[in-house]
């Protein structure tokens, strides 16, 4: 399955109406990001549910794939394109079962976590956090040794994800990394369609994508 990874939102409320949050979404979707992942921690299941219908309209009018972040039941629940899962959701290869072939991307922080997750199924890894994020508190940083050993060892694409800016996304220059994965820099931008058309050029314009 071709998956355009390279640009790659995360989503994010800051406390936002859900007017405004959907807003936000479709102007990413209009200015070019090519993934959307709806991330939501704190709602209740029927609050996911009704929230991931509502993104998954401005998505599909986009025909840009929608990826829920960990729940299976929710991704199934409004035929989403795929769902993300992190090392403490179910197992890759019970996840492949339950969603056939769909999208099934994996957070990895090391090359066994993301050999194996490519053998039970993944079909592309995000890999972070690369910088320091404000996004998810508890969240290790991983070397950029780490990812260069991980693009080497797999075949399927990589995606940075953490604390990526503008600015650092020639850190990632001559890597191979094949998609960042961008939350605040996207969502919190005063100009959103302006920020998603600049990040998708510094990005382009990285050697050995």
């Amino acid at each position: 399955m071709k998956i355009d990874t390279s640009l790659y939102l995360v989503t994010a409320r800051y406390g936002e109406s859900e007017t405004v949050f959907l807003q936000k979404i479709e102007e990413a979707c209009k200015n070019g990001v090519t993934l959307v992942q709806l991330r939501e921690k704190d709602l209740t299941t029927y609050g996911y549910y009704s929230l991931a219908q509502k993104v998954k309209n401005v998505t599909d009018s986009y025909q840009i794939p929608l990826i829920i972040d960990d729940r299976v039941d929710i991704c199934l629940a409004i035929d989403a394109s795929g769902v993300h899962i992190g090392d403490d959701e179910l197992p890759v290869k019970v996840t492949r079962q339950l969603i056939g072939d769909k999208i099934l991307g994996v957070s990895a922080k090391n090359v066994s976590q993301a050999q194996k997750a490519q053998l039970s199924g993944a079909d592309y890894l995000g890999v972070g956090a690369m910088f320091s994020t404000t996004t998810k508190e508890d969240a290790q940083t991983t070397s950029f040794e780490t990812l260069q050993q991980i693009i080497q060892e797999v075949s399927i694409p990589v995606v940075a994800i953490g604390g990526i800016t503008e600015e650092r996304i020639a850190s990632f220059d001559h890597m191979g990394v094949q998609g960042i994965a961008v939350v605040s820099e996207i969502m919190k931008a005063n100009d959103i369609g302006k920020k998603v058309r600049q990040m998708k050029e510094k990005f382009a314009q990285l050697e050995e994508r």
